[in-house]
């Protein structure tokens, strides 16, 4: 088979209907008008209703992809799904995605890579087009309000509901597809986010305590430092490896987490701002969701234009990470 790449071929998003200001947020937890914008940079975000499901929220973001892709479904030969929040915990929630999009000669996996997710996703992706020669389709998608404690401002005010997707194709053009990527982990980190019960080590029991199957973050400042650090160091190193500078990228697409990480990051790299997609003013933080949905976003309001370098990085729950530049 000839040497080939992979091409973004089209670009999906969804997020529920329903739209949660600040106010609804802030009164909840007796919170100051404001208090939430000032230190997290979001005004809005999704909630499922609850006719809402994850499959369903990542098939309307496929379908949107696989339709401005022009591809026959039967061409796709992968589906991955990034996801925290699948529709059970078995099986996987991927198989049922693709039978609800059609994909008759697909196989299909979950991959459970906290904010990274779309990131490993896409990595994973390229890899298979570059070795079949066949299509994949990468959703990320979550439905983080149902695991979410309303009491808790630490997560209360940051998480949201979405769905991003991408399709990708094989290409004769051998300057694109990933040009570079960075994966890392820091175990050490493992319980700053988490749901404590739930798993095999904590069992669904009626004696362990509902809050427990619920998110928490234990440090919000150690997340917050680490994920500048770590996010900072993996899109450093990826543009070394492509020889180019933080200003020869065309875009930088960060994790939608926090508006000052995003501006630290882009400070430190030297990213123009206004080479820097945001997002998380009007969609808030869904994890693995938010690169994907940005990219749809990004390219629906501008197309991307061929050649164009695209840096994205993400750090997250078990301090997971990852940083690639994509050329489309």
């Amino acid at each position: 088979m000839p040497a080939i790449s992979s091409r973004m071929a089209g670009f999906g998003h969804a997020v529920p209907a329903r739209c949660v200001p600040n106010a609804e947020i802030e009164a909840t937890l007796g919170l100051d008008t404001g208090w939430i914008e000032r230190r997290t940079g979001i005004r809005t975000r999704y909630w499922a209703s609850e006719e809402d499901t994850l499959t369903g929220l990542a098939a309307e973001a496929g379908q949107m992809a696989l339709e401005e892709a022009e591809i026959r479904c039967r061409d796709i030969g992968l589906t991955l799904l990034a996801t925290s929040t699948p529709d059970h915990l078995l099986p996987p929630s991927a198989p049922l995605l693709a039978f609800k999009l059609g994909l008759e000669n697909s196989g299909a996996v979950d991959l459970a890579g906290a904010c990274s997710g779309f990131l490993y996703a896409l990595t994973l992706a390229d890899s298979f087009v570059r070795a079949h020669g066949r299509a994949v389709l990468v959703v990320a998608a979550n439905i983080l309000s149902r695991r979410i404690n309303l009491t808790d401002k630490s997560s209360a005010i940051l998480f949201a509901d979405a769905a991003g997707a991408v399709v990708l194709v094989p290409d004769s053009n051998h300057d694109r597809g990933l040009l570079a990527s960075e994966l890392g982990s820091d175990g050490s980190g493992y319980e700053l986010i988490q749901i404590p019960a739930g798993g095999s080590n904590r069992p669904f029991s009626p004696e362990v305590d509902a809050q427990e199957f619920l998110m928490t973050m234990h440090d919000g400042r150690a997340v917050f430092s680490r994920a500048v650090n770590i996010i900072t160091e993996l899109s450093q190193r990826v543009l070394d490896r492509v020889k180019i500078t933080a200003r020869e990228v065309d875009l930088f697409v960060p994790h939608q987490a926090n508006s000052r990480i995003i501006d630290i990051v882009a400070a430190k790299l030297g990213v123009a701002q206004e080479n820097t997609v945001r997002t998380l003013q009007h969609y808030g933080n869904s994890s693995a969701a938010t690169i994907a949905l940005s990219l749809s976003l990004a390219n629906r309001e501008a197309r991307f234009a061929e050649g164009e370098r695209l840096l994205m990085s993400a750090a997250g729950a078990g301090m997971i990470s990852a940083a690639l530049i994509f050329r489309v």
